[in-house]
């Protein structure tokens, strides 16, 4: 049996924390409160970021070791060009610590070199005063059903057993479908120790592109990621929440890890705790989430190469980045050079 299949994860619910864009990520913790603990607060709209968050000029020569010894994250980083024009693309990790600043120099040189930034979501959308409702609407069944109608007896017992344990009630999550109430019950844990989506790489890098004044936008509507959630079929759903439900005293230890292998830019350790995982778990809702959405970012992204002025820095969930149905193998296939960025590997 292959190694990536001796231990069983929650693959599906921890990988939408690499496969999923601030927009999904970012709008649920207003609800995530009323279900797990918290002790972390949050930043709020309008508070400063530590100064060591800070994007500056990178140093001339590479290597990324900083004051005090701190080694940033190894990026996962990849340059793509065409001879006439190029892009970047960064794996981000939705959810992050203050600790995880400053990034790696080569994010850095990646930034000031590239003269607009892309993410899954433009920014005016991902803040647009609607994105909040639209997302809690599409979290909700759409066919009157409630939770209790599709929770085996077994699951319902042992959900209810653990939002008992943080306070909470089967009874707050009634209109909601069991991929939300999976995401809320990581979110709330990821938000007790201390990740917070307001620190992810995506949200960061565009407050950094605002003040410098840099040209943003999207690959995708808010729209079709949340028909890629909604979309996952109930099995699935539930499959993915019996996992978590089965072990959830492990899943600081699980978030941990995959946080981990982020930071240590470890390829084979994320490719097998997220994506091999969840094509094995929940294959329908890997191709719906991943593959279906690196189909069409593909697209755009080619255009990008043959017609845009100007390179880019594209950062995307680091999911969407691995193995044979990522970006980076993709891109290499239509004949594109594409070299890893990683001046500490």
């Amino acid at each position: 049996m292959k190694a990536w299949r001796r231990r069983r994860w929650p693959a599906c619910v921890l990988a939408l924390l690499l496969v999923l864009g601030a927009g999904s990520i970012g709008t649920a913790p207003a609800r995530v409160a009323s279900v797990g603990a918290s002790t972390a607060p949050a930043m709020q709209e309008g508070d400063e970021r530590p100064a060591t968050t800070a994007i500056t000029p990178p140093p001339a020569l590479p290597g990324s070791r900083g004051e005090g010894g701190y080694e940033p994250p190894v990026p996962l980083l990849w340059k793509v060009a065409d001879g006439d024009n190029s892009l970047w693309l960064l794996g981000a990790f939705h959810l992050l610590k203050e600790g995880d600043y400053p990034l790696s120099p080569d994010i850095a040189r990646a930034f000031f070199e590239a003269e607009k930034l892309v993410f899954e979501l433009a920014p005016e959308e991902l803040d647009g005063p609607e994105t909040q409702a639209r997302f809690m609407a599409a979290a909700r069944f759409s066919d009157g059903r409630q939770l209790e109608d599709v929770l085996p007896q077994v699951t319902r017992e042992k959900l209810a057993r653990l939002l008992a344990r943080q306070g909470g009630s089967i009874e707050q999550l009634a209109e909601y479908q069991p991929w939300f109430v999976n995401l809320s019950l990581v979110l709330g844990l990821a938000h007790s120790l201390g990740y917070q989506p307001d620190l992810g790489v995506d949200r960061f890098l565009m407050m950094q592109a605002a003040r410098a004044g840099k040209p943003v936008g999207g690959l995708e509507t808010l729209d079709v990621q949340l028909a890629a959630l909604a979309g996952a079929p109930i099995e699935e759903q539930l499959r993915a929440l019996d996992e978590h439900l089965a072990e959830p005293e492990q899943m600081r230890l699980r978030l941990d890890e995959l946080h981990q292998a982020w930071r240590d830019g470890d390829l084979e350790r994320l490719e097998r705790l997220t994506r091999l995982e969840m094509l094995h778990s929940t294959p329908e809702t890997y191709r719906i989430v991943n593959v279906e959405r690196n189909d069409a970012w593909l697209e755009r992204l080619d255009a990008m190469l043959r017609h845009d002025r100007g390179d880019a820095l594209v950062v995307v969930g680091a999911l969407h980045l691995l193995g044979e149905d990522g970006l980076v193998e993709r891109l290499a296939g239509l004949g594109y050079e594409v070299e890893r960025v990683c001046s500490d590997c």
